[in-house]
């Protein structure tokens, strides 16, 4: 019977309750009903046990962050320097918000902070410079996509820890996919420049004016380095990291630049908090729900039907490739990584396919869920942002879409691109 728990998840979604119940009730509701009291105790147990957690730390701590670096003016200096680069370019705006997307990737690691504060930017000047509302909102809800696969990101640290893999491994892995989505979203936005005439946005700058403009945007820009050499060189772990990036980011905004003062503290931190408390409020239900998944064998079960199909590895990819999408439709990337992870990735696994490999695959796809319709948790923010309906703003990004979506079979049949850096680094073997 416990096998029933995931449909009877799904029904409670659809008919509204938020995920964070549905995660405790279905499972909490079939134990109950199977006659094991003692197994619903240990399921609301592992509600605190699995938020209770020292790895955990980094995901608040980055948020925090990602607001410090944010309230502190860091957003604008990023947007000038991109801007400094590319912005002589035609529909230079638009590539200008792809690449602040990968640069505020390094500081944040989230797609809401991402559309949220380079969208409420750089929407209004790109209208104003006269591309659509629509366009301005569909390449911000694309672009923003990148903040979870470039490291730092909140959504892997996630499915390192409910999966038991290397944080590192998974943030040196997304390097890559991350710069081919913005790449890939570039060339998209050239074909559409030359198609469309898209205006320039700036006059070519001069070498001295862009080092002044690298210069602005030094000390943002040190951020990942500093989390990813601090990493990769065993100084501290990513928990120790993320507490790094918050100091650097208070020191830099209240004494380097000047930029935040103290009075705003108390507003970032109560905005930092309010978030962090969802996201480890999710992880500590799903892995409660983790518990039952266990108990129930759903892992074999799947398994066995699975092979049922097909026992090609890459054939098998492919579909776990479509239902992944499929999910991130209607589903936020955390609460499916943290769901979907313990029932597909030891299946995939046992049929050879690195772990590591797997978790970006999934973690790729599901983020790029964020911005799909007709649940896409960006498109909303988008929305809010530049005041475009979201089934307007769902239509304009679906040429950015089939971008990313080719993005995720490139990494899915070629695994060499994001394994190359973690196996050059030792962290895979």
């Amino acid at each position: 019977m416990l096998i029933w728990f995931l449909p009877v998840f799904l029904v409670l979604l659809m008919i509204g309750l938020p995920v964070f119940f549905g995660l405790l009730a279905a499972p909490g509701f079939l134990l109950w009903l199977n006659g094991q009291e003692r197994d619903i105790t240990l399921l609301y147990r592992n509600l605190y046990n699995g938020m209770d957690s020292f790895p955990l730390m980094a995901i608040p701590f980055f948020m925090l962050a990602g607001e410090l670096m944010n309230r502190g003016g860091i957003t604008l200096r990023l947007v000038e320097f991109a801007q400094a680069l590319m912005g002589h370019l035609r529909g230079g705006l638009a590539h200008v918000n792809v690449l602040s997307s990968m640069l505020f990737a390094g500081l944040s690691g989230s797609a809401v902070a991402d559309t949220s504060a380079l969208g409420s930017m750089l929407i209004p000047a790109m209208e104003k410079q006269g591309y659509s509302r629509k366009f301005a909102a569909a390449i911000t809800a694309a672009s923003s996509v990148i903040g979870p696969i470039i490291p730092p990101s909140g959504i892997m640290i996630i499915y390192a820890y409910v999966m038991g893999e290397s944080v590192a491994a998974l943030f040196l892995a997304g390097i890559v996919p991350g710069v081919m989505v913005g790449l890939g979203l570039m060339f998209m936005v050239k074909v559409m420049a030359d198609r469309y005439d898209f205006p320039v946005a700036s006059r070519r700058y001069t070498w001295g004016e862009r080092g002044q403009a690298s210069l602005k945007a030094f000390f943002p820009l040190m951020t990942p380095v500093i989390i990813l050499g601090g990493i990769l060189a065993g100084i501290f772990t990513p928990t120790e990291a993320a507490a790094i990036a918050v100091a650097y980011a208070l020191v830099i905004g209240l004494f380097v630049l000047k930029t935040l003062r103290v009075s705003e503290l108390p507003d970032v931190l109560a905005r930092a908090g309010l978030t962090s408390a969802v996201v480890l409020l999710l992880v500590g239900a799903a892995m409660s729900f983790k518990t039952v998944v266990s108990l129930s064998h759903a892992p074999e079960h799947l398994a066995e039907f699975i092979l049922t199909l097909t026992e090609n590895p890459l054939l098998l990819l492919f579909l776990i490739n479509l239902l992944l999408f499929v999910v991130g439709m209607f589903l936020d990337a955390g609460p499916a990584i943290i769901i979907l992870g313990p029932i597909l990735g030891p299946v995939f696994t046992s049929l050879g396919v690195d772990s590591v490999h797997f978790a970006i695959i999934m973690c790729v796809n599901l983020t790029v869920g964020l911005a799909t319709p007709p649940m896409g948790l960006v498109l909303f923010v988008a929305s809010a942002v530049s005041g475009e309906r979201v089934t307007t703003i769902a239509r304009a990004i679906l040429p950015f879409l089939a971008v990313e979506i080719i993005v995720i079979f490139l990494i899915t049949f070629i695994p060499a691109i994001s394994m190359t850096i973690p196996r050059i680094t030792g962290f895979v073997n």
